[in-house]
């Protein structure tokens, strides 16, 4: 089992996402983050032999009929943009240079 998360550990990794924690924040994450290690050392003693790995929870794609709806008109969808310009039939959106 490795060791344990320390608070210094902990400080490391907000120093690295460049979060300012508090002496409170730090104790409370080193304990939280602990736990979850914790949690994720029982999940690598499971025996997984014979287990296919998968991709995702139901281990094949979702299937579900394509339906013909009548699209929304363009004063419908202008109607709730903050900044559209209707008479345009155009939403207005801030320059990106």
């Amino acid at each position: 089992m490795p060791t344990a998360l320390t608070r210094a550990d902990v400080a490391r990794i907000a120093e690295l996402a460049r979060l300012d924690l508090t002496p409170e924040e730090l104790d409370l994450f080193t304990r939280q983050l602990g736990d979850i290690l914790g949690y994720v050392e029982q999940i690598r003693d499971l025996d997984t032999t014979g287990v296919a790995p998968t991709s995702h929870v139901l281990n094949r794609p979702v299937e579900r009929p394509d339906l013909v709806v009548t699209p929304l008109s363009r004063p419908d969808a202008l109607a709730n943009a903050p900044d559209a310009a209707p008479e345009a039939g155009l939403f207005k959106v801030p320059r990106v240079l």
